[in-house]
């Protein structure tokens, strides 16, 4: 009898711990979930609704909800890569969340209430990220970055005045003119020579500032920082 009982018990353990079990990280995001989970990691993102609609800055993809499992390929071939999904109201994605689990993928997540949802939480213009760190800069040469605008709005927004804290940083947008969600690239060089003394030398931070043509977010702005040494 009791070896009866421990070889239950055994079989028991073995189908606990062996069964197939869905992962923590399967899960529905919040907007402000879905924020952090990409702030924080390298995640794959897709926009899985169809009709295609205007994606989400960093989308690394898009594919259709239900062209999903005909299009594994595409999917990172890692199954326990970090995926994100997402569509306009959040019903598709959740759809595509299943087949990929389904498949074997553990660790995909989809953003709850979809691109709708964000974009009430986002209304205004976003420059982002709000700082980059241009590391160590060589005296004499001009290091180059770049920021994402994004029109977080349902309304046009036209761009007034790109400028910068200083003569040393230029900014230039690739666009002028902005559609209801769209985002344009906001091309940026720093060049720490240009004043020809030691102004430029040391730790350094410089403000890039981005005017519209709308009341309530008039200016926003962003950072770089940057360690200026000599060769």
């Amino acid at each position: 009898m009791g070896r009866k009982l421990l070889l239950a018990v055994v079989v028991l353990v073995a189908v606990f711990v062996f069964l197939p079990r869905r992962q923590i990280a399967d899960k529905d995001l919040t907007v402000a979930e879905f924020d952090a989970a990409l702030a924080q990691s390298d995640a794959f993102l897709v926009d899985v609704h169809i009709p295609e609609q205007t994606h989400l800055s960093g989308t690394d993809a898009f594919i259709p909800y239900d062209q999903v499992a005909a299009r594994l390929a595409e999917f990172p071939q890692d199954k326990g890569a970090a995926i994100i999904l997402y569509c306009r109201s959040g019903s598709m994605s959740s759809e595509a969340m299943r087949i990929l689990t389904d498949r074997g993928y553990t660790n995909v997540q989809h953003l709850v209430g979809g691109i709708q949802a964000w974009r009430e939480q986002h209304q205004g213009i976003e420059l982002a990220p709000e700082v980059k760190d241009l590391g160590t800069v060589i005296y004499g040469e001009v290091a180059q970055t770049e920021f994402i605008l994004t029109n977080n709005t349902n309304q046009a927004v036209n761009l007034a005045r790109v400028s910068t804290s200083c003569s040393c940083t230029k900014a230039e947008a690739e666009k002028l003119t902005l559609e209801p969600y769209d985002s344009t690239k906001i091309a940026v060089s720093f060049d720490p020579a240009v004043h020809q003394d030691d102004t430029d030398l040391g730790e350094i931070t410089r403000t890039i500032f981005i005017n519209t043509d709308q009341p309530n977010f008039s200016q926003v702005e962003a950072q770089i920082t940057a360690r200026v040494v000599r060769q």
